[in-house]
């Protein structure tokens, strides 16, 4: 489920990406006030007539949706109050994926001295 859920956050953010950094043009051929046609990444087809006979004349309108052209920003350009919390950030978020749910045995490596006799039987002292 975990492995699901970062394949689909990767691919998620990598159209993210993608798409902000895509530029567009959408162009729209009015006459008068109708909208005769509009199109994506090519001129719109005109309706034939630059002067209509009310006298009103034929517009082409054309939008331009710019993407980002720098991805990569600097460390050097934050200043400093972005900077401390760039690291602060960073440094919680590497540690807030520790185990800790692990009991810390610290005499594991070593091994028990060997009986020799068993004290407590020949003294007859036990626990109760």
């Amino acid at each position: 489920m975990k492995k699901a859920f970062q394949n689909s956050g990767s691919v998620l953010i990598a159209l993210l990406v993608l798409f902000s950094t895509f530029s567009f043009a959408v162009d729209k051929h009015f006459c008068g006030s109708f909208l005769v046609d509009k199109a994506i990444f090519s001129a719109a087809d005109t309706c034939g007539m630059e002067i209509s006979t009310d006298g009103e004349c034929c517009t082409n309108e054309k939008v331009v949706v710019d993407g980002q052209d720098e991805l990569k920003h600097q460390f050097d350009s934050l200043d400093l109050s972005q900077q401390q919390f760039l690291i602060g950030f960073t440094y919680s978020y590497i540690f807030i994926f520790e185990d800790f749910s692990k009991e810390i045995i610290p005499f594991k490596q070593y091994t028990p001295p060997h009986l020799v006799k068993d004290i407590q039987l020949v003294d007859q002292v036990f626990l109760i």
